[in-house]
C-alpha cells in the first residue's frame, strides 16, 4: 500500500513535467505553453482570457454547452452579442495555446463535441488539480504511511501561492471554486500542523501562522501554536496566543473559543 501512494506521486509529478499545457490559477494567472509563459499581449482581450479561465474552474464538468458558457461569463449580453463574443473569445484562447496549429484541424487542449466544449485535462497540467490530488493522496495515507502523507501534504502546500484567480474575485462563476480550495488548503495546512509537533514544533507553529494569513478566524490554527509552544516549554506564548484567539473570534463574530480550545488552555495552566 505504501508504495501505492508513492507511485502516484510520481504520477503526479511526472504529469506535470511532461504536460505540454501548464496553468497557474493560486496567486496569479499564468499558463506556459511548452515551457514558455504565454504572454499577455498573446491573449490579446480580456474575454479571451475569462473564457478559458472559467473552462479551468469548470473543467470536472462535462460538455459544458455553449449556451451556459456564455450565461455564466457573460450574463447580461444578449444572444447574438453573447454569441458573437463566445466566438471571437473561443479564437483568441486557441490561438493563443496553439498558435502554431494547422487550420481546419482539431484543437488539442479545448476539446469541442457538438456545441459542447472542455479541456483536454490529459494534456494539460492545472496546479488546483494537482493541489487537490496531493491532498487526496496525504488522506488516505494516513494513519499507516505517516512519512508519505507529510510529503503529500507539503507538496500541495507549496503549491498554494495565494487565492484562486485574483483577476477574478467578483466573478460569481470562480467563488465557489476559491472557497472550495482554500478549506482544503486550511485543512492540510492543519493537518501537517499536527503531525510535525512533536517532532518539529516551529514547524507546525509556522504553518499555522501560514493558515492564519488566510483566514485569521482559523481556530484549529491557534490550537496548533498553542501545542506548539507548550511542546516546547513555552507555556507563556500558548497563553498569548489563546488570546490573540479569543480577541479575534470576539472582534470578527461575537463568540468566544470553542470547548476543546478552552481544554488546550487549562492543560497549558496545568488546572
Amino acid at each position: 500500500m505504501i508504495k501505492h501512494y508513492q507511485d502516484r506521486l510520481v504520477e503526479i509529478n511526472s504529469k506535470r513535467e511532461n504536460a505540454a499545457l501548464h496553468v497557474q490559477t493560486l496567486g496569479r494567472f499564468e499558463v506556459w505553453r511548452e515551457g514558455n509563459a504565454i504572454h499577455a499581449k498573446e491573449w490579446g482581450r480580456d474575454t479571451t482570457l475569462q473564457l478559458f479561465q472559467f473552462l479551468v474552474t469548470a473543467r470536472h464538468r462535462r460538455g459544458l454547452h455553449k449556451e451556459q458558457i456564455i450565461d455564466r461569463v457573460w450574463e447580461d449580453l444578449d444572444q447574438k452579442t453573447g454569441q458573437q463574443k463566445f466566438k471571437v473569445s473561443l479564437h483568441g484562447a486557441n490561438k493563443a495555446i496553439e498558435p502554431n496549429r494547422p487550420s481546419r484541424t482539431e484543437a488539442r487542449f479545448i476539446i469541442r463535441q457538438g456545441l459542447t466544449y472542455q479541456l483536454n485535462l490529459n494534456e494539460i497540467w492545472i496546479d488546483v488539480d494537482a493541489l487537490e490530488q496531493y491532498i487526496a493522496i496525504g488522506n488516505q495515507a494516513l494513519p499507516n504511511d505517516k512519512e508519505t502523507a507529510i510529503e503529500a501534504y507539503r507538496e500541495a502546500i507549496n503549491l498554494f501561492h495565494g487565492v484562486y484567480l485574483p483577476e477574478r474575485l467578483y466573478e460569481d462563476w470562480s467563488s465557489e471554486e476559491r472557497e472550495r480550495i482554500q478549506v482544503l488548503v486550511l485543512g492540510a495546512i492543519i493537518t501537517l500542523g499536527e503531525l510535525l509537533i512533536k517532532d518539529n514544533p516551529m514547524e507546525s507553529i509556522r504553518l499555522a501562522k501560514q493558515a492564519l494569513q488566510i483566514d485569521n478566524a482559523w481556530e484549529d490554527a491557534y490550537r496548533i501554536q498553542m501545542s506548539a509552544y507548550f511542546q516546547k516549554g513555552n507555556r507563556p506564548q500558548a497563553i498569548k496566543t489563546y488570546q490573540q484567539c479569543e480577541q479575534v473570534l470576539e472582534k470578527e463574530f461575537g463568540i468566544e473559543p470553542l470547548p476543546e480550545t478552552k481544554a488546550l488552555l487549562k492543560t497549558i495552566k496545568g488546572q
